[in-house]
């Protein structure tokens, strides 16, 4: 073996040792980019030095993070039980010293160097003397390493050129090894923000932190917490403005898929054949449009939550899609004959009659029942007035804080006028109303006059405790008007069906009562 390592060194004159070298490094470059894990690399990057080079049974050691100790990562020619029982003290031996001064240090025979402790037993198998080198590896101004070869003794020989070629080597480590660590760090760095972002998601909306202390609300957080745990399909009821979104979002976050994903869709925002694509994916080339394939919402929501506000709009073609998910589990992309499976949890809502729906067969009674088997009804904000200040009092403090106000409380007239509303639309109303005043506030307090003039129409706002019963009977008439008018989308015809009435009806109050109904047509 001896004569064959010598005559590998010999064939290696100047000229050729210098490509030789040039082409190993190369080599080396690569194993570096392709990937791999580290250990494995690096003994790769070993092979290839003994291979190509003759640089016998390199050794790569690296620092504990608290410095305490240096350890063998891997070695070439010696055995894995040998390698992990050596630990080597900063400043100890060849290693040690390499590490505490960042010089690279050259043992033209290792048995005449007191320092070289010979841990690995390197003698022991070729039984002849050795040249030892070691340098470090180290990023920037910190040393983090060493890499070290053997070479046969032989006097004629300069070892100056393997410890440049080592160098370079260690150079390359280094950079591998920041980019590995800077790769894990930044993947920790996102695991926790992820982790922050999950507790942040699960402190806002856990049933605990849905303002409300009314028995129908805590009807509801009884509801929410017998549901949670299991996979029952839930149906969310209530007017709009109530909060069913947040609802849905405190049982996905109560339940076991609660590091899963929670994907909306808002059913009522798209036609029958864009609901369906969303939902269910498309295959390129489906429709006119479709340039690539796209994923539905329910194969985004696979292992978390799908949350279908609104549901009562769906198309008959879209109910039946959405009954064989419930039943089957399974379904196709939009101009797809591959049946995909899904393990996603339905929660639906919505502020729609289905049971007259159901009646009127414009919403499929097989899904009906599919998708209603557990409701929780949401109650409106007019039936849980103990809440009401609970929640403005909410509102305020989050408003005062993301307009850099300081508003501190609500006077009583304010309060008088909330209370005496009947809040048509619900919560949501109720956080506009609070967002205005905040805005309006220059005193700290909220005054009645900041309040909306919807609200300042209420006996509490004394501005009709004088007044002529006709008077009092148009401002209740415009109220309700008002109310319908917000809840059709501005829609006379909507609201005189909604109240029972005639569309001329409704165009006469409207006209005696002054109301511009076009102001509360949504954008």
């Amino acid at each position: 073996m001896n004569d064959k390592i010598n005559e590998h060194e010999q064939e290696l004159t100047d000229p050729t040792r210098h490509v030789r070298e040039l082409e190993t490094l190369y080599g080396i470059s690569q194993i570096l980019a392709s990937g791999t894990q580290q250990k494995q690399t690096l003994a790769e990057v070993l092979d290839t030095l003994h291979s190509e080079l003759g640089l016998n049974r390199g050794t790569i050691t690296l620092l504990s993070p608290d410095s305490s100790e240096i350890k063998i990562e891997v070695a070439h020619n010696i055995s894995l039980e040998k390698s992990r029982s050596v630990r080597y003290k900063m400043g100890e031996g060849i290693t040690g010293k390499v590490i505490e001064t960042g010089k690279a240090i050259i043992v033209p025979k290792a048995s005449q160097e007191p320092q070289f402790l010979n841990r690995t037993e390197r003698k022991k198998d070729t039984g002849e003397e050795i040249s030892f080198i070691c340098v470090p590896i180290s990023i920037g101004r910190k040393i983090i390493g060493t890499i070290s070869i053997d070479r046969i003794y032989d006097q004629h020989r300069s070892l100056d050129e393997d410890k440049r070629v080592l160098s370079i080597v260690a150079s390359m480590i280094a950079n591998d090894v920041k980019a590995r660590q800077e790769a894990v760090l930044y993947s920790q760095e996102l695991e926790s923000e992820n982790i922050r972002l999950r507790n942040e998601l699960q402190d806002r909306f856990r049933p605990e932190n849905i303002i409300g202390n009314s028995g129908a609300m805590r009807d509801v957080y009884s509801q929410i917490h017998q549901v949670a745990a299991g996979d029952t399909t839930v149906l969310i009821r209530g007017e709009s403005g109530t909060g069913k979104e947040l609802v849905a979002h405190a049982i996905h976050y109560s339940s076991s898929r609660s590091k899963g994903p929670f994907i909306k869709v808002n059913c009522a925002a798209l036609n029958e054949n864009l609901l369906e694509s969303e939902l269910f994916g498309h295959e390129k080339g489906a429709f006119t449009g479709a340039i690539q394939s796209r994923k539905g919402r329910m194969e985004e929501a696979d292992g978390g939550t799908l949350f279908l506000d609104e549901v009562g709009d769906f198309s008959p073609m879209t109910q039946v899609k959405l009954l064989r998910v419930l039943q089957e589990r399974q379904f196709e992309r939009v101009g797809s004959n591959r049946t995909i499976k899904t393990n996603t949890r339905i929660i639906a809502a919505t502020n729609s009659d289905l049971e007259k729906a159901v009646s009127d067969r414009s919403f499929r009674q097989d899904l009906y029942y599919r998708i209603n088997v557990f409701p929780i009804f949401l109650p409106p904000l007019r039936a849980r007035k103990d809440d009401i200040l609970l929640l403005a009092d909410f509102f305020v403090e989050h408003y005062s804080k993301k307009m850099n106000k300081d508003v501190r409380r609500i006077s009583t007239p304010a309060i008088n006028m909330m209370v005496a509303y009947h809040w048509p639309g619900n919560v949501r109303e109720l956080e506009n109303c609070i967002e205005r005043a905040v805005l309006l506030s220059s005193d700290g307090v909220i005054h009645g006059h900041h309040l909306p003039p919807t609200l300042q129409t209420s006996d509490a706002s004394d501005t009709i405790g004088t007044g002529s019963l006709l008077e009092r009977v148009h401002l209740f008439e415009r109220d309700i008007i008002v109310d319908a008018l917000k809840r059709c989308n501005g829609s006379l015809a909507a609201a005189a069906r909604d109240l029972g009435t005639t569309a001329r009806i409704i165009g006469y109050k409207v006209k005696e009562l002054d109301i511009d109904y076009t102001r509360y047509r949504r954008k």
